[in-house]
C-alpha cells in the first residue's frame, strides 16, 4: 500500500490518495497542518504519442539495441511520462523493421518498459516527397503507402504499431487507411500537401488525427484551399500540437485549442533522439542536426527549418498554458487523457479504483518546465520520491 498526499492538478484541493497495487483504492480530502502551498501538485500521469529518443539514441537507428531502448523509454519518467509511443520516421525497410524488432525484444524483456509502451508511432515513410511538407524526413525513403510492406513491420513489432502518420495524396494511401482501420490502426494525417479533397477522403476512410498540425506543410499556401484549414474544420480530426515555444505560435495555439476544444486536442513533445543534449551539433544517418543555444532543435547550417524538438512533454504542459490560456486541468487533459482516449487504453484519474498512474510537480512562475518530485506507475514510485509531511 501506498499514500501520496498532494494537491488536486484540477482543483487545488489538498488530497490524501491511497494506492494498492497498480490502483487507486481511496482519495479523500485532508487539512494539512502546514502551508498548503509546500504541498506539490498531483495529477495523472502524462502519455506522449510522438516520442523519437532521448539522450542520443534513436528508435530510428540501424544500430538500435535493446538496452538503449530501456533507457530512451525510462528516461521519461523525470518528466512525468509513464506511458509514449517510440516513434520511427521516414526510412530504408531494413531499418525500419530493425527497429520495431528490437523495441519488441526490449519491451519482451522487461516489464517496466513493455508497461510503458502501449504502442508504437511510424511516421512515415508514406509522406509528401516534398520539400516543406516532408520536413526533415530522407526524401530518398519517401514511398507509396504498401500494406503488405506494413505488415511485415507489424510482424517485426510484434503488433505493436497502434498509430501511423500517412500524407492524402500518397499513392495508394486511401486504401491503405481502410485496411488499417479495419485492424484497429489509428491513423493520422501529417507531412502532407494535399488538397481539402483528399483530406476529406482520409478522414471519410477513418482517419482520426492531425499529426502536429501547422508543421509539416508547406512554408506557402493558398489562402483558402489549403491542409491546414481542412483538418482545423473537419470535427473527425483530433489536432496534435507541437507546443515547446518553437514549433508554433501561441495565436496558432489558442487558435487550435479553442476551435477543437481541449477535449480534441492532444500535446506531444515529438522529441528527437538528441532531446536531453546540450547545445551543439550532432549527426547521425538520417542527417545533421543542431540544437540552438535557446533550446530549437533545427536541421544544421540553419537556424528555421525544425529536425524535431530537444525538449520533453512537461514543456508541453507549461508552454500550452502560457499560449492557449488554460489551466492546469486542460493541460493536462490533452496530455493525458486525450491520447489515451485516442489510442483506446485508461486513462489514469484521481479517483477510486482510477489506474495509479501518477506525478507530484511544482512550476513557480514563468519558468519553462515543470519540477517533477515524482512519478508513480502502476502504483510503484519510478522516479524521484514522495515528499514526507509533518
Amino acid at each position: 500500500m501506498l499514500t501520496v498526499c498532494g494537491r488536486r492538478y484540477d482543483t487545488g484541493e489538498p488530497i490524501e490518495v491511497v494506492i494498492e497495487g497498480d490502483r487507486i483504492a481511496s482519495v479523500r480530502p485532508v487539512w494539512p497542518g502546514d502551508d498548503l502551498e509546500s504541498w506539490p501538485m498531483m495529477a495523472p500521469a502524462l502519455f506522449d504519442l510522438q516520442i523519437n529518443g532521448h539522450g542520443g539514441t534513436w528508435f530510428s537507428d540501424d544500430a538500435l539495441t535493446p538496452e538503449q531502448v530501456h533507457r530512451a523509454v525510462q528516461a521519461y519518467l523525470r518528466f512525468g511520462v509513464t506511458r509514449l509511443c517510440p516513434t520511427l520516421i521516414t526510412n530504408s525497410f531494413a531499418a525500419l523493421e530493425h527497429g520495431f524488432c528490437v523495441i519488441r525484444q526490449a519491451c519482451e524483456q522487461d516489464p517496466v518498459t513493455a508497461r510503458m509502451v502501449p504502442g508504437c508511432h511510424l511516421e512515415g515513410p508514406y509522406i509528401s516527397s516534398e520539400d516543406g511538407p516532408r520536413g526533415a524526413h530522407p526524401r530518398q525513403h519517401v514511398c507509396r503507402a504498401d500494406w503488405d510492406e506494413f505488415s511485415r513491420l507489424q510482424d517485426a513489432a510484434g503488433g505493436r504499431i497502434k498509430l501511423v502518420t500517412v500524407a492524402p495524396e500518397q499513392d495508394g494511401v486511401i486504401e491503405f487507411i481502410r485496411r488499417a482501420v479495419e485492424n484497429g490502426i489509428v491513423i493520422a494525417i501529417g507531412h502532407t500537401a494535399a488538397t481539402p479533397e483528399q483530406i476529406r477522403a482520409a478522414a471519410d476512410a477513418g482517419a482520426r488525427l492531425s499529426t502536429h498540425l501547422g508543421n509539416g506543410c508547406s512554408t506557402m499556401l493558398h489562402r483558402h484551399r489549403n491542409p491546414l484549414w481542412e483538418q482545423l474544420a473537419d470535427d473527425r480530426l483530433t489536432s496534435s500540437l507541437i507546443v515547446d515555444g518553437h514549433h508554433l505560435p501561441a495565436n496558432i495555439v489558442r487558435t487550435v485549442v479553442k476551435v477543437k476544444s481541449p477535449r480534441n486536442v492532444v500535446l506531444t513533445c515529438d522529441a528527437a533522439g538528441w532531446a536531453g543534449c546540450p547545445p551543439g551539433i550532432y549527426e547521425s544517418k538520417l542527417g545533421r542536426s543542431e540544437i540552438l543555444d535557446n533550446g530549437k532543435l533545427v536541421v544544421a547550417g540553419q537556424r528555421e527549418l525544425l529536425a524535431g524538438s530537444a525538449l520533453e512533454t512537461d514543456v508541453c504542459v507549461v508552454k500550452v498554458r502560457e499560449y492557449a490560456g488554460v489551466g492546469w486541468r486542460e493541460a493536462i487533459q490533452m496530455t493525458s487523457r486525450n491520447p489515451a482516449k485516442l489510442l483506446g487504453y485508461e486513462a489514469p484519474r484521481l479517483r477510486r479504483h482510477g489506474l495509479a498512474d501518477l506525478f507530484l510537480f511544482r512550476h513557480t512562475d514563468g519558468a519553462d518546465r515543470l519540477q517533477i518530485e515524482a512519478t508513480i506507475a502502476g502504483g510503484v514510485v519510478r522516479y524521484g520520491r514522495l515528499p514526507t509531511f509533518v
